[in-house]
């Protein structure tokens, strides 16, 4: 059988060394051709795929809110899972039906306003694949992740129902600072890599479960 072989593309006026690189692993990537088969925006959904279907995360009639959610794949998933969603980026989304989208940074009080109108109530299932602006250092990068995260678990204290879930990103190194923080609100978690994660990819996921509400109960890992 011969080799396969990655594609390759020419190099062409105004396209840097980095961007050929990046179509040519696009274009080699299996999940890339996967998710536009399905008619998914991005490959990222088959990470929330594997999650939901190891863990039961999503199911029919949850409110689902989604943060981070530009391109929008992880909402096409909840979507088609029968949940209704509320999906919140900095950036502009092109409209996913069956979802209502808030554009804006969630942990600005106004935006968040907008999120829980929307919702209607507690959501079932908070998601979050939002990720900082990395600079290349890895210090530096870990902190900003860190702080991110710490912002979705603040929110979580105002959105999620008790017994509730909550899927978040993480670069790894992020997960101790991050878990101090939401331990104590959650019976259980897990910390996940995908196989659909690249691997030169540091990030890896946290899955929350048992939202203690009010008065929550010591967490216990798995």
């Amino acid at each position: 059988m011969p080799m396969e072989r990655k594609p390759r593309l020419r190099a062409k006026a105004g396209r840097t060394a980095a961007q050929i690189r990046w179509l040519e692993r696009q274009l080699a990537d299996r999940f890339v051709a996967e998710a536009k088969k399905r008619g998914f925006r991005a490959r990222s959904v088959f990470k929330l795929e594997e999650i939901d279907r190891r863990f039961g995360l999503l199911r029919k009639g949850q409110a689902v809110l989604d943060l981070g959610a530009a391109p929008g794949s992880w909402t096409q998933y909840a979507v088609r899972k029968g949940c209704r969603v509320v999906a919140c980026d900095l950036l502009e989304m092109a409209p996913v039906p069956g979802a209502e989208f808030v554009q804006g940074d969630f942990t600005d009080p106004a935006v968040q306003e907008q999120l829980r109108a929307r919702l209607g109530g507690p959501a079932d299932v908070v998601l979050s694949d939002a990720a900082p602006n990395t600079t290349g250092l890895r210090a530096v990068d870990r902190l900003k992740s860190e702080a991110l995260a710490e912002a979705v678990v603040e929110l979580l204290e105002a959105v999620l129902r008790p017994g509730g879930a909550c899927l978040l990103k993480l670069l790894k190194g992020a997960e101790a600072a991050v878990l101090a923080r939401a331990r104590p609100l959650f019976a259980g978690y897990r910390l996940i890599r995908p196989a659909a994660t690249r691997a030169e990819s540091s990030e890896i996921y946290l899955l929350l479960t048992g939202f203690g509400g009010p008065n929550p109960k010591p967490a216990a890992e798995g």
